[in-house]
């Protein structure tokens, strides 16, 4: 992911900006995801496997409910 620029990857979906997820967040989706990436809106991550995000809108995962 280092050398994408993420001003030019947006969610498939809704056209959001995505944006580098903190790991607090990744736990909140997934806690084995090591890498994703955030919508704007907070509610899909898309991960990052090997360096490459999974964007499409099958990969998405929504924020799990606690």
């Amino acid at each position: 992911m280092k050398s994408v620029p993420l001003e030019i990857l947006c969610c498939p979906v809704t056209k959001q900006p995505l944006r580098e997820a903190l790991p607090a967040e990744l736990k909140a989706f997934d806690p084995e995801l090591a890498e994703g990436l955030i919508r704007e809106d907070g509610r899909v991550l898309y991960p990052v496997r090997d360096g490459i995000p999974l964007l499409v809108a099958s990969a998405g995962i929504p924020r799990r409910s606690v």
